[in-house]
């Protein structure tokens, strides 16, 4: 088992800033290059409370800014307009940034695009859902309608 502290929300195991105790395999393969986590150290624990007080700034300010926001978000789809070919087969695939972006250039606020959780590869136009943590206790569900264009 390896020590880890967690720089980033990771659904299912922590918050930033958590010491949590994961297999070796998924931290060397999985949290450690995606730089989703640290390796835990003595000297870590200095870490630990300057990622715990980066994580309070970016959150948002209050628990019902939150709700807000995420009754915003799942009120309407967000058309995401995405390079395709003919048969609406994408080039490429829709990453959590480009699901960011479209957030907000539909006005529905900025989001994080970390606490952009995808259910799977999306490589085909249609219409499907994501799921956004805008709080600890807050997610939203994003119907994203992904469409043709450019």
């Amino acid at each position: 088992m390896a020590k880890v502290i967690l720089t980033h929300e990771v659904t299912g195991l922590g918050a930033a800033g958590d010491v949590v105790e994961v297999k070796n395999g998924y931290a060397r393969n999985f949290l450690l290059p995606r730089n989703f986590a640290l390796t835990w150290t003595k000297g870590g624990e200095k870490q630990v409370e300057s990622i715990k007080a980066a994580r309070a700034a970016r959150e948002h300010a209050s628990l019902e800014d939150a709700q807000k926001q995420a009754a915003a978000l799942s009120a309407k789809p967000v058309k995401l307009v995405v390079k395709a070919g003919e048969s609406g087969r994408l080039f490429g695939t829709v990453k959590q940034a480009d699901v960011a972006d479209a957030v907000e250039a539909a006005g529905l606020g900025t989001i994080d695009k970390r606490k952009v959780e995808l259910p799977a590869h999306i490589k085909s136009v249609g219409s499907y859902q994501a799921n956004v943590r805008l709080h600890a206790d807050v997610a939203a569900v994003i119907q994203l309608d992904v469409v043709a264009g450019k």
